[in-house]
């Protein structure tokens, strides 16, 4: 058991839509008659429904988290993945005790420090300086102690110039960095970080993910990071949890957790829509050169898509963009491909056809998605669909220098002249 830093014992977490508690005097009385006088079970536990926010429901109490046991063992580093709605994040507010199982035990082996959300942890009132003694001191750190990390805490953080400047008056972004600085320093032996680090810019988010390596490879602290980047999961992390609907789906290597969760939201390569809106996507599907509907390409195919945009639009198409996006499996965006709309036909209830042709091996094999996106500049977004279209380069045995899967290797293929200079 020495060497177990988490253990989640039959976790569960039931909430009663719209209230805290059960919030009736009804409930709350005969919870209490039951449970604390003749010793029974919550009589609540026996109802409720999975946590499936895209469904109408019948009951008012709804689990969030259901049966949840596993093991983190010291020095490990865990990726927590699942879609929104999974309960990552109430996982994790139950191991940070910002709130309680309503089943089970959490045994912790060591000190945890968390950053949840912007702001976790800082009293908005207090100084950047004066947030770090009390979060030093929350973790039992002495102001000795805490001071031998100030200057490591500030550089990391940025924030030097308004270190004696309140946390109120910090853009999210500054208040992200101070407390992923705070928690990252002040030596917890667990880690916990939630999505909130998508709030940084690319240089901070870098900066981060070095720093988690550096705790748990140099340091040997345990680290739970969630986060819908699968490419830092993957970077980060040797194994991985995927949550759906409050269970745990799978516990294991990462790379198989990451297939899983990308299989399991997968999207169809046709897209359609009614919406109740002047402008937008009306279909849109991944096709060959003949428009013929085709998911899975030969490396030297080239994929296309064919859109239909629905036109009711009553203010002028200048300035108006169609914007084509590329992701990879890891959700990493490959390119942006802007296009006015200017020219489109301007009659009542249109419906406008493009085709658009991709160039010649272009990306390696793996699996691929779209995210459409139709704006005017500065003003207003019009449409919006993300993780569409999807589709896979197969992996051309004829073509040796290109055999890769693209979640290891890259994604883009290049044809580059190599030489050999005497």
């Amino acid at each position: 058991m020495s060497n177990i830093a988490i253990k989640f014992e039959n976790i569960s977490k039931q909430y009663r839509l719209g209230s805290v508690s059960t919030r009736t005097i009804s409930h709350d009385l005969n919870r209490w008659w039951q449970t604390s006088i003749l010793r029974r079970e919550d009589p609540y536990l026996q109802i409720g429904e999975t946590n499936d926010r895209a469904k109408k429901g019948t009951s008012e109490y709804v689990w969030a988290l259901r049966n949840i046991d596993f093991e983190v063992k010291q020095g490990d580093v865990v990726g927590i993945i699942g879609k929104n709605g999974a309960g990552k994040s109430t996982l994790l507010k139950i191991l940070s005790q910002v709130t309680t199982p309503t089943t089970g035990v959490i045994k912790v082996y060591g000190r945890i420090a968390a950053l949840l959300e912007v702001g976790t942890g800082f009293h908005p009132e207090m100084t950047g300086r004066e947030n770090i003694y009390m979060n030093g001191a929350i973790l039992g750190m002495t102001k000795a102690e805490i001071s031998r990390k100030l200057d490591e805490i500030v550089d990391f953080s940025g924030v030097e110039r308004y270190l004696d400047t309140p946390v109120k008056r910090y853009s999210s972004g500054m208040t992200v960095r101070l407390g992923f600085a705070i928690a990252a320093h002040l030596d917890p032996e667990i880690l916990v970080v939630d999505e909130v680090l998508a709030v940084g810019d690319a240089e901070f988010q870098k900066k981060a993910i070095g720093k988690m390596q550096d705790v748990s490879r140099g340091e040997g602290r345990t680290v739970l990071f969630v986060s819908h980047n699968m490419a830092a999961v993957e970077n980060l992390c040797k194994t991985s949890i995927l949550m759906e609907d409050g269970f745990i789906a799978y516990t294991g290597k990462v790379n198989d957790a990451i297939s899983r969760y990308l299989k399991t939201n997968k999207t169809d390569g046709i897209y359609t829509a009614e919406k109740n809106s002047e402008l937008y996507v009306k279909e849109i599907y991944i096709c060959n050169e003949q428009a013929k509907y085709q998911e899975y390409f030969e490396t030297w195919e080239k994929p296309c898509l064919a859109v239909e945009i629905y036109n009711n639009y009553s203010a002028s198409l200048k300035n108006v963009v169609l914007e084509i996006e590329l992701y990879n499996g890891l959700q990493n965006k490959l390119f942006s491909l802007p296009y006015e709309l200017d020219k489109l036909e301007r009659t009542p209830d249109c419906i406008n056809k493009i085709f658009i042709t991709f160039p010649d091996t272009f990306i390696g094999p793996g699996e691929y998605t779209f995210r459409i996106v139709i704006y005017r500049i500065g003003i207003e977004l019009l449409d919006d669909v993300r993780n569409i279209c999807s589709f896979r380069m197969k992996d051309n045995n004829d073509l040796q220098a290109y055999r890769f899967e693209a979640l290891n290797r890259g994604s883009i293929i290049t044809n580059a002249k190599v030489e050999i200079l005497q």
